[in-house]
């Protein structure tokens, strides 16, 4: 009885001391901020001080807890929320014009008349072309809470005059998934951006729509994913599992262990299904692809993912501002944890990861990639042989084609080029495209990207400085820049599921996957 009553007494001393000692360090830090404050020899700021406390913390854990301005959190939380407010126009800018692409369909400027290829020159009677406003500032203006309304001038082509339009803001959705069709007769295809509040409706939603057209197998493209909402991901994941099959696990310090499992049957346990991932693959994407994997439900094909295996919890400040703090790890069903190394407060070598790992040959050459014996683990049902140590690394793997842009390619894409003088084609022959191609089959067998158009960017390069270094660079740059235009056509068009349904046929990774579902 003594004893236990000493092992108390000592606990109770103990807290005592860490308490006492984090109430001196809380003291030392207020002590110094006031000092500075009240001392310094010139003006500071007293917020961005407490700021840069605040980053100095966190930069010295791991690469990705992190603190963002109350203006960076609502930008950072807008695309994972699912919805901003605002007048519901897709546009790009054209010098200095925008140009309004698609408006969002049944949104607030679709709803008063506003169509693709409106330039949009003023709002609140404050012009917005001509005056080289940036695209962000634009933004600002034409965003809103819902239900104010935003005053537009609006010039369109074949009207003499300017139009006016009130449009009520409203919320708009922002839609996770790129692109949802049937690459093949049997075969559907899903591209996921990122892991948002709606994704698992829309994915439920995009299977819906494939499986009335006669898919039967899913390639699932999570490249260039960099995650989300771990929940997301979870649910997306399970409806390809068993009841009870584990899906992901974290476990931390202070959090302890917690499984994340399939509540019920997948609606497609048994649908023949193969993941697509790339080094850009990250976080809730790559929980999908290990439970996918280790679970032995499907293939993954591409190169390896990215290795983000650190979990965050937010933690709200009073004005709006955040900090992402990172409070455990994620581990595979197998026990792998898709972490990669990283020593910390280094962020500058763990941001330099995915250039070493092109410079090492990683990504051209699966030769170069090396596992640790002791990072060895079995997939849970056909015990086939994966590996941790840091991302997924694919079943197929499908090398990096360094060579498929020309520099020539590279360079007009980098000034701009590509992509302005592609609207001002689109903008200038829109009506004749669409009476010409009365729907996207016929585009796609049917159109070839005239001359006249590439005779235009070269044109426009040359006046940039860009040019081909001879006549067999260009040569090399032109069905690479043509599939980028067709595709890019076809987006403005329609949308981004015709973009990639054209862009994919060159794609290695889906094309192999392809080559994969083949009976």
């Amino acid at each position: 009885m003594m004893k236990k009553i000493l092992f108390f007494a000592v606990g109770l001393l103990t807290a005592a001391g860490l308490q006492a000692q984090s109430d001196a360090d809380l003291r030392k830090l207020g002590i110094a901020e006031m000092a500075i404050k009240s001392l310094y020899v010139e003006e500071v700021d007293e917020k961005k001080l407490v700021e840069d406390a605040i980053r100095g913390m966190l930069e010295k854990l791991d690469p990705h807890s992190s603190y963002t301005t109350p203006k960076e959190t609502k930008e950072l939380n807008e695309p994972l929320n699912g919805s901003f407010e605002g007048i519901g126009v897709q546009f790009n800018m054209v010098e200095d014009t925008l140009i309004v692409i698609q408006p969002v369909t049944n949104g607030p400027s679709e709803r008063v008349g506003i169509i693709a290829g409106d330039r949009i020159v003023a709002v609140a009677d404050t012009a917005i072309a001509g005056v080289k406003m940036s695209k962000e500032e634009i933004m600002r203006r034409l965003r809103g809470p819902k239900g104010t309304v935003a005053h537009l001038k609006v010039v369109r082509t074949g009207i003499k005059d300017t139009l006016r339009f009130d449009v009520v803001r409203d919320k708009i959705p922002v839609f996770s998934i790129d692109a949802t069709y049937m690459i093949r007769p049997t075969v559907g295809y899903i591209r996921i951006g990122n892991f948002s509040a709606t994704t698992y409706q829309e994915f439920l939603d995009s299977m819906a729509v494939l499986q009335k057209q006669g898919m039967q197998q899913l390639i699932l493209d999570l490249q260039d994913n960099g995650g989300g909402y771990l929940q997301a991901a979870a649910d997306l994941a399970g409806e390809f599992l068993k009841a009870g099959d584990l899906i992901v696990y974290t476990d931390g310090r202070r959090t302890g262990r917690h499984d994340y499992k399939a509540t019920r049957t997948g609606r497609f346990s048994d649908m023949k299904v193969v993941v697509l991932v790339n080094e850009y693959s990250a976080s809730a994407a790559e929980i999908v692809t290990g439970a996918i994997q280790d679970q032995d439900r499907g293939m993954v094909v591409g190169r390896r993912t990215f290795g983000k295996g650190l979990v965050q919890r937010p933690i709200d400040l009073p004005d709006g501002s955040m900090i992402r703090l990172t409070v455990a790890h994620y581990y595979t069903p197998s026990g792998r944890c898709i972490q990669k190394p990283y020593v910390k407060g280094d962020k500058k070598d763990y941001a330099m990861d995915l250039i070493n790992r092109l410079k090492n040959g990683e990504l051209t050459n699966q030769d170069s990639i090396h596992f640790v014996d002791s990072l060895k683990y079995e997939t849970l049902h056909e015990h086939r042989t994966v590996y941790g140590g840091g991302g997924i690394m694919p079943d197929y793997f499908v090398p990096l084609d360094t060579t498929i842009y020309t520099k020539y390619h590279r360079e007009l894409a980098a000034k701009s080029v590509i992509i302005q003088q592609n609207l001002r084609y689109v903008d200038n022959n829109r009506k004749k495209l669409r009476k010409q191609y009365s729907d996207f089959a016929s585009f796609k067998e049917r159109f070839d990207v005239p001359q006249s158009l590439i005779d235009t960017i070269v044109r426009e390069g040359e006046k940039q400085g860009v040019k081909p270094k001879d006549d067999e660079e260009l040569t090399q740059s032109l069905p690479m820049l043509k599939l980028q235009l067709k595709a890019l056509i076809a987006r403005d068009l329609w949308n981004m599921s015709e973009y990639f349904s054209i862009f994919n046929e060159s794609n290695a990774i889906v094309n192999k996957a392809l080559e994969v579902l083949e009976p």
